[in-house]
C-alpha cells in the first residue's frame, strides 16, 4: 500500500520504534516508579530518559515540565479544563480540530467565555485579529501550530509575543508539527505545549505529551496511585505526578523514545526539507489536473504536508474509496474533526481527500498518486 495518510498517524515507523517496543514488552516491562526491583527500575529509567530526550527536542528547561498523556486530545482536555475556570475567557481560532473546540465549548457550560479567530479562505491567521480579540478576562490562546485541513502554518511566534506582552497564557497544538518543525518554547513564549506521539515524534499510537510551565498548576483530571506520597490520600501537587495517575504505558514510553532519537539522529531540518520537496512536488503535479480544487497556500513554506483536494462535485469518501480499492492508496476524507475549518474553506458540506506525507515517502508514491486521481477526474469528464 502507498501511504499517505500520516496527519492521522504515521506509518511506518522507524525499525528502532519496532525494536525499542519489543524489547521493553520482552525483557523488562513492569510498573515503573512503584517496585524496587530491577525490571521496575529498567522501566522507570526509560520513562525518565524519553522525558528528558523530549525536554531536549522542545528546548524545556525542566523535563518534570513534560507530561505523559494517552494523546493529543488527552493532551489537550487537561491543559484547557485544567486552566480555565468560570468568567474567564479564551481565544481560538476556526482552523482548530474538535479536541480544541468540543472542550471550549463544554467549558462554556460552566461559564467560560470565548472568541473564534476567524481565518481567510486559505486557513490563514492574522496574529492582529488575536490580539484584538484580548479582553480583561481574557486568560488563555489556543492555536494549532499547522491545520489538520488545510496544512496551514500559523505564526506561533508573533502569537507567543502577543500573549507575553498582555499577560495571557499561550497553548499550543503540534499535533501535525511536532517532529517536523523546530519548536522551542522558551523562544516561541509557549506556556502549554499539547502532541501527540504517533505523528510526527514517530512513536506508537497510545502517547501523548504535554508541556506545562511549572509556573502553571493545572486542576488534575484524573487522580490516582503515583508512586510519590503514597501515605497521603489526597492527589500529590508534585509536578509531573499530579498528572500521571496510574500505570505508564512504558512499551509505548520506549518507543516514542526511538521515535524522537531517530528525529535527532537525522535532524529535524532534513525531515522538514523533505516533507517540504514533496509536498511542493504533489501541489505542482495536481495542476495537470481538470477539475480539481486545490485547498490552503500553494507554497510548501507557508504549509506542512497536508494538502486537501476535491475533484468537481464528487463525494470526497467515493474518491477515498476508489484510491483505496483501485489503486491501494491510503487518505481519509470527510470532515476531519475540524467542522469550523471546512466552513472556512467552503467544504463542510462535500467535505475533501487529505493526502498527508511523511518522511518516508517518496516521489514515486506521489506520481501513482496524481496518476490514479487523473484516472478518477477523467470519469467524470
Amino acid at each position: 500500500m502507498i501511504y499517505l495518510d500520516n496527519a492521522a498517524t504515521t506509518f511506518p515507523k522507524p525499525e528502532s520504534v519496532y525494536n525499542a517496543m519489543d524489547y521493553c514488552s520482552r525483557n523488562y516491562c513492569a510498573n515503573p516508579g512503584r517496585s524496587g526491583h530491577k525490571m521496575a527500575m529498567e522501566s522507570a529509567r526509560t520513562v525518565e530518559e524519553t522525558r528528558d530526550i523530549i525536554a531536549r527536542l522542545f528546548n524545556i528547561k525542566n523535563p518534570m515540565e513534560v507530561v505523559y498523556t494517552f494523546n493529543a486530545t488527552d493532551s489537550l482536555n487537561l491543559a484547557i479544563k485544567g486552566f480555565l475556570n468560570s468568567g474567564d475567557h479564551v481565544i481560538t481560532t476556526t482552523m482548530e480540530h474538535n479536541s480544541v473546540l468540543r472542550p471550549i465549548m463544554e467549558l462554556e457550560k460552566n461559564g467560560v467565555e470565548h472568541t473564534f479567530v476567524q481565518a481567510n479562505s486559505e486557513g490563514k491567521i492574522n496574529p492582529s485579529d488575536i490580539e484584538n480579540s484580548i479582553r480583561e478576562n481574557t486568560k488563555l490562546i489556543v492555536t494549532t501550530h499547522a491545520s489538520n485541513v488545510t496544512g496551514t502554518l500559523v505564526d506561533i511566534d508573533s502569537i507567543g509575543k502577543i500573549a507575553k506582552k498582555h499577560n495571557v497564557k499561550y497553548l499550543v497544538d503540534a499535533s501535525q508539527s511536532a517532529g517536523v518543525y523546530s519548536i522551542d518554547v522558551q523562544k516561541n513564549n509557549i506556556d502549554m505545549l499539547a502532541m501527540p506521539g504517533h505523528k510526527g515524534l514517530l512513536g506508537p499510537q497510545g502517547t501523548g505529551i504535554l508541556y506545562v510551565t511549572d509556573i502553571i498548576r493545572l486542576k488534575s483530571q484524573r487522580e490516582g496511585g503515583t508512586g510519590s506520597k503514597s501515605e497521603e490520600i489526597t492527589q500529590p501537587d508534585l509536578y509531573p505526578d499530579k498528572y500521571e495517575s496510574g500505570t505508564h504505558n512504558t512499551p509505548g514510553i520506549a518507543g516514542l523514545g526511538a521515535g524522537i532519537k531517530f528525529i535527532l539522529n537525522t535532524g529535524i531540518d532534513n525531515i522538514r526539507k523533505h516533507e517540504e520537496e514533496l509536498t511542493q512536488y504533489m501541489i505542482d503535479r495536481l495542476s495537470e489536473i481538470p477539475k480539481l480544487k486545490l485547498y490552503g497556500p500553494k507554497s510548501s513554506k507557508e504549509r506542512s504536508a497536508v494538502i486537501l483536494i476535491n475533484i468537481d462535485d464528487l463525494d470526497s469518501g467515493e474518491v477515498t474509496f476508489r484510491l483505496d480499492s483501485e489503486f491501494d492508496i491510503a487518505t481519509r476524507s470527510g470532515i476531519h474533526c475540524a467542522p469550523l475549518a471546512h466552513k472556512t474553506i467552503g467544504t463542510i458540506n462535500q467535505g475533501g481527500v487529505r493526502f498527508s506525507l511523511g518522511y518516508f515517502n517518496t516521489k514515486d508514491d506521489i506520481d501513482k498518486a496524481i496518476e490514479a486521481l487523473k484516472i478518477i477526474a477523467k470519469d467524470v469528464e
